[in-house]
């Protein structure tokens, strides 16, 4: 299936995110630090060192969902719990920043916000409604089948009303 190519390359494109992010933040507030200005009376080491810890935050974010795409990939499973929250606000991080992307930056930086935003989704939905391991093989769901016992679960129609005469 592309479950799991699909999970490999989500993980490799976060974590690069992740870099990307926490790189560009860093050299921001180098850039910052080094100039003798100030923003509405900002100080700038105020404004460099902020920079700097908004992109560790946000790079360790994104590490921390790469990660999780990293674990589904190779578990071949679902994320539950916190995890599968994590990549939904990685989605919908994407998606926002996707919409900020067209307006500021331009239509190549927004289509590549919304691929990333399609593989996580695709992450996220493929896994959904994965038959239990019984029923990949072709056993009965539910029971033992072929010692006289029913297959198990619940007949498919069921009986009939018993009627008072």
């Amino acid at each position: 299936m592309v479950r799991r190519p699909v999970a490999w390359v989500v993980a490799v494109v976060l974590f690069a995110e992740a870099l990307g992010i926490a790189g560009l933040n860093w050299f921001l507030g180098i850039v910052v630090d080094r100039q003798d200005m100030s923003l509405a009376g900002l100080d700038p080491d105020v404004m460099s060192v902020s920079s700097k810890a908004g992109g560790l935050v946000f790079g360790a974010y994104f590490a921390l969902c790469g990660l999780v795409a990293l674990l589904v990939a190779v578990r071949d499973r679902a994320p539950a719990g916190l995890g599968r929250v994590l990549l939904i606000s990685a989605a919908v991080v994407h998606a926002l920043l996707g919409a900020f992307a067209w307006g500021l930056v331009g239509w190549t930086a927004f289509l590549f916000m919304v691929v990333v935003l399609g593989l996580i989704v695709l992450v996220l939905m493929s896994y959904d409604g994965r038959p239990a391991p019984a029923e990949r093989a072709g056993a009965a769901p539910g029971g033992k089948g072929g010692d006289g016992s029913p297959a198990g679960g619940p007949p498919l129609t069921p009986p009939p009303a018993p009627t008072t005469p």
